[in-house]
Parts: C-alpha cells; structure tokens; sequence
C-alpha cells in the first residue's frame, strides 16, 4: 500500500515521492482476528470535496497538512518542478507543500471529482 506524496523541499520547490505504508499486524477489533494496520495519524477534521468538471486553478500551496482519497473521477496535480500525478478512484495524496512555490491542480474528463480530506490535527 502507498500514497502520493507531495512536500516542498529546502528551495521551495513542489515535488513528488511515492511513499510505502508500513503495516503491522496486531489485534485492532477484539474478538476480530489480527489486522494489518498502520500507526495513527493524529486528525483533527474530515471534509467531502467535490471539483466539478473543468475545473482549473492557479498555482497554490495546501493551507494545512491534510490527506485526499479521491472517491470519483480525477485530477493531474502538477508539482512546481513540473512533476504530474494523475489522481483517481481509490488513490491517496498527502499534502505537504506548506510553503514554496506550490502546486496547480486541473480536473480532467468530463466528471466531477469528488473526494474525502482528512486534516492533521
């Protein structure tokens, strides 16, 4: 498992890295069997977004550190160092890029996307 994961490095350039989740397995449900899971991430609200078709903006930094899963349709996010991502059903992107240069994100197809944000607390 693994996510999209967007920072700004020490010059204030956007850029991507794909990051592997660790899971481990331990008992998360009693009486459930053992699970495969994650550390926590501390959160501290969840919001639903929807981009309708079309849609485009400037380039812009995230405003909190904040994790999308995009529920339907997709996006190419473009890094400030000219890196894409094309970000669909069931992906997940972290962003990072608090500060710099930022990223500009387009919706393409003729769907709106639609997804879930969860800001860290």
């Amino acid at each position: 498992m693994r996510y999209h994961h967007l920072y700004s490095d020490e010059s204030g350039e956007s850029r991507w890295r794909e990051v592997e989740v660790e899971l481990e397995e331990h008992v998360f449900a009693p009486p459930a069997h053992d699970i495969h899971i994650s550390g926590a991430i501390p959160a501290k609200a969840m919001l639903f977004l929807r981009l309708h078709a079309g849609w485009n903006e400037p380039a812009h930094q995230t405003p909190v550190r904040q994790t999308l899963v995009c529920l339907s349709g997709k996006v190419v996010v473009t890094a400030s160092d000219g890196d894409e991502r094309e970000i669909g059903p069931g992906d997940v992107w972290r962003m990072e890029d608090l500060s710099g240069k930022g990223h500009h994100t387009r919706v393409v197809g003729d769907t709106d996307f639609d997804a879930v944000i969860v800001q860290e607390g």
